[in-house]
Formats: C-alpha cells, structure tokens, sequence
C-alpha cells in the first residue's frame, strides 16, 4: 500500500530582486531571505530607469504572485516594496537599522528551507491600513505548506511589532526546545511606511504616511542647521574682533 504524497495547493510565489547599484548590506540582505523563504524565485537586478509596474510582467513570467523589491538611491538609502501582482495593493516602505545574519551573529539558528510561525503585534488590528500590510506580511513571508523546497517542520518565528513610532520592527527568533525559549536568529530591521497603492506598483494612493520625512529632506534640514550654526559662530567672532580692536584703540588714546 502506498502513501499519496501531499501536494502543495498554495500557489503563492515570491519574485525577490533589486534596483541596480545596491548598497552591500541590502544585498546582504536579500541573500539572507533567500536562505529563509524558500519559496522566493530571485531575479537578475532592475533597472532604474524602468518603469516599476514593469515588475508585474516579470513577476508573471517567473509564475509569482508576490513581489519584494529592494530599492536604493543616492547610495545610502533603502526601500522596500511589498506587492500582490494579481492586482492587489502595495506598500512602499524605508528600511532603517538593517542588521544581517552574519552581521549580529547571534546563537540561534534554523534549518534552511524550514517554515516559519508568523507572529504579529496586536496593533496591526486596530487601523484598517495596518491590517492591509498585515495581509501583505502574511502572503509574502508565510512558507506554503508541503512546497517541494521546504522542511515538513517549524523551528523558527518571523516577528513583526510596532514600536511607538510607528515603526515595524522584523526580527526573527529560533524556537528552542519544546517552545518555551526564543533565541535572536536574525536578519533584524525596521520598516517605515511611506504609501500604500491599491494597485501593484502603480494605482490610487490608498494610505500615505503624513508623519514621514524624506532621508533627503532630513539631510537638507542638518546642512542648513549646520549652516546657521556656522554663520553665527562667524558673526560672533567678527563682533568679538572688533569688541577687541576698540578696546586696544581706547588704551592707546588714553596712553
């Protein structure tokens, strides 16, 4: 007698790739999700210069129905975007504090291609934007059951919180022993949303994130601070100057 093998009813597949000229520690990045998410299907790198709904057409022909693209500009600043090609929403997001597997180094571990527990802040229920992107977390990260590159076991969690901020924190922990201890495996970062489009890389702007400020416009802010900063110490040294030069001319009238 002999056992059917189950089959893999999930069809959900993840296209993982880039934007050209990728900073080290986002590619370091990648090559750290492709060890976790099995069922992720890399690509070679994207052109700026492309138009991002592009992407739902290569998604298509690598038979994906997820996207996760890493972005960089300026050589320094990274974005992430989540997407359901099948005309579903996506989310665009800033990366800040991305810390490696290699990088941290930390005791925990998981086998390679084992499925995961999801595991999610209660603050993901209580805005209707923030169950969106729960919805986008759960179909690009969660391991299908019974796909052909997995372990048939979990050993490890996927943990997404929400910090004061607002910020989402990623961190992922090996499940030690019979559960009762978690150990930081890593890759560990944090997302903050930008926008969120109610179609795949293109569409109507579902939700934007009015408290975010732009790396560049941060960084114009500091240069002008800096700038301020410098023309008053200027000032201050012209005035001292010419404080000391009238006290010199006094002291030789009187002399």
């Amino acid at each position: 007698m002999t056992t059917q093998k189950p089959v893999c009813t999930d069809k959900d597949r993840v296209l993982l790739l880039c934007s050209r000229g990728v900073m080290t520690r986002t590619r370091h990045l990648m090559k750290d999700f492709r060890k976790l998410l099995p069922h992720v299907r890399k690509e070679s790198k994207f052109e700026k210069k492309s138009k991002l709904s592009d992407l739902n057409e290569m998604a298509e022909l690598d038979s994906c129905t997820r996207c996760m693209y890493f972005e960089n500009r300026k050589k320094r600043d990274a974005y992430l975007w989540l997407s359901d090609v099948n005309g579903g929403a996506s989310c665009k997001f800033l990366l800040r504090n991305i810390h490696t597997m290699h990088e941290m180094k930390m005791s925990g571990n998981c086998l390679k291609g084992s499925r995961p527990i999801l595991s999610f802040d209660p603050k993901f229920d209580s805005e209707p934007h923030l169950q969106l992107i729960k919805e986008l977390f759960k179909h690009t990260f969660k391991t299908p059951q019974y796909l052909p590159k997995s372990k048939p076991f979990i050993d490890h969690v996927f943990n997404f919180s929400i910090s004061k901020d607002g910020h989402i924190w990623f961190r992922n922990f090996q499940i030690v022993g019979k559960g009762e201890e978690l150990q930081e495996i890593g890759p560990r970062m944090t997302l903050e949303v930008i926008k969120i489009f109610g179609g795949s890389f293109e569409g109507p702007v579902l939700y934007e994130n009015t408290e975010y400020v732009s790396p560049n416009l941060i960084r114009r802010r500091l240069r002008l601070q800096s700038t301020q900063k410098a023309a008053i110490r200027a000032s201050k040294k012209k005035q001292n100057d010419e404080e000391a030069r009238d006290l010199e001319e006094m002291e030789e009238d009187s002399s």
